[in-house]
């Protein structure tokens, strides 16, 4: 024995306590493992959305680790205009609710059968990751089939009704994520989760809202429209837009027009890869916006368009942006912003438009997501510039309000 190394006093203090019968009893199963550095306390702090437009800290007893649940410390997450939307006007019926599905942390405890990530890769306490969905249907499906289905009826952490776990969301110091059917690769009832610790916090927190756009752009390539040489309108330079703008520019395509009513996001807009952009706050009239993006192409109509604002009427002035025989994806309504009006002769049979719709991601849009991250990075994009505001988790009500102010892009909760 190496006296060096032994602890004296902690030794002292076992054999006192078994004199004393106050020794813990051995656990009939195996222990979760749990993070060397620093005990896990035996509560968490979730902001709980108790009423719209207010957020309360409550704390809540974090459970025991089952076999297949995982204990995740929260480093950080982002602020998601789905998140603006539930604290204003709760659109999901959910109050209250623990909200954040943007949000990357670290394994601090997890069970014995956890041994891989989704796709396969080892984890480990102490290693960096992401939720994806939780898929009610069928994940094996969703995350090999090379058709890339629609993720059909699917839940997220940061959206799901409270229960007695309470730990749900990502705004919070930790998050549970709970094991089932775990067969390795998924966790309950088709949760999962990815090992992401080749990348810093900025673009973890990124993942998912950039995941949106690469599933956006997969969809546009199967209209066979959209190519290396095309002309692209990206429509709305909040961050959806801006991450249209760098996927499309990651892809090698650079005539990108980006279009907003904000100079500061246009030309924030150019950093991320567009070459050109108009501010439809210059033109009057949908006939003078159409003519100044056809001025920025030369005179020309775009090949393709995206459609990232959620506006009923940005939706109705794109088809003037796109050429007879044209594209567009449309991918800005995450919720229900109203009815857009067009003329299906003029805009859309006559032009032989083709449009695709985009619904969130598949978990292959998550892991492509991953190398466009690391690509974006390699060519200089300003990825991480997109998170403009970082508040800890006390201040959550300010950083909602500034959201909905739109006075900057990303916002995001971050821990201490």
């Amino acid at each position: 024995m190496d006296m060096n190394n032994v602890n004296i006093e902690e030794i002292v203090k076992q054999v006192l306590a078994g004199m004393a019968g106050t020794a813990p009893a051995a656990s009939a199963s195996a222990a979760p493992a749990a993070a060397p550095a620093g005990a896990i306390p035996k509560t968490a702090h979730v902001a709980v959305l108790t009423e719209k437009e207010h957020f309360d800290i409550k704390e809540y007893p974090i459970p025991a680790i089952g076999d297949d649940d995982i204990l995740v410390k929260v480093e950080g997450c982002g602020v998601c205009g789905t998140d603006a939307h539930e604290f204003k006007r709760d659109p999901f019926n959910l109050i209250p609710v623990a909200l954040g599905h943007e949000g990357t942390g670290e394994i601090v405890a997890m069970g014995k059968n956890v041994k891989t990530d989704t796709a396969g890769k080892p984890v480990k306490i102490g290693d960096k990751v992401v939720t994806c969905m939780i898929f009610k249907d069928d994940p094996e499906i969703t995350m090999f089939d090379l058709n890339k289905k629609n993720v059909g009826g699917a839940d997220v952490y940061g959206l799901l009704p409270d229960d007695d776990i309470h730990l749900n969301g990502w705004f919070s110091d930790y998050i549970f994520i709970r094991g089932g059917e775990f067969g390795s690769t998924f966790f309950r009832e088709g949760s999962s989760i990815f090992n992401v610790s080749d990348l810093d916090l900025d673009s973890r927190i990124l993942i998912e809202p950039c995941a949106v756009l690469i599933h956006a752009v997969e969809r546009a390539k199967t209209t066979g429209i959209l190519r290396f040489n095309s002309r692209v309108v990206v429509q709305g330079c909040g961050p959806i837009g801006l991450i249209c703008i760098a996927v499309l520019r990651t892809m090698g395509i650079e005539n990108i027009c980006a279009v907003d009513g904000n100079q500061q996001r246009l030309d924030f807009a150019k950093r991320m890869g567009a070459t050109m952009s108009v501010n439809f706050m210059e033109h009057k009239g949908i006939e003078a916006l159409s003519e100044a993006v056809k001025d920025q192409f030369g005179g020309h109509l775009a090949d393709f368009a995206f459609q990232c604002t959620g506006s009923p009427v940005a939706h109705a002035n794109i088809y003037k942006f796109i050429r007879n025989g044209g594209g567009l994806c449309e991918l800005g309504f995450f919720i229900n912003g109203g009815d857009a009006t067009i003329n299906p002769h003029f805009d859309l049979c006559s032009k032989e438009i083709t449009l695709v719709g985009s619904w969130v991601y598949t978990l292959r849009d998550y892991a492509t997501t991953f190398d466009f991250l690391k690509r974006a990075k390699a060519i200089g994009l300003p990825m991480s510039e997109l998170i403009t505001h970082k508040f800890p988790l006390e201040e959550i009500n300010e950083a909602l309000e500034t959201n909905l102010a739109m006075t900057g892009l990303k916002i995001a909760i971050v821990n201490k």
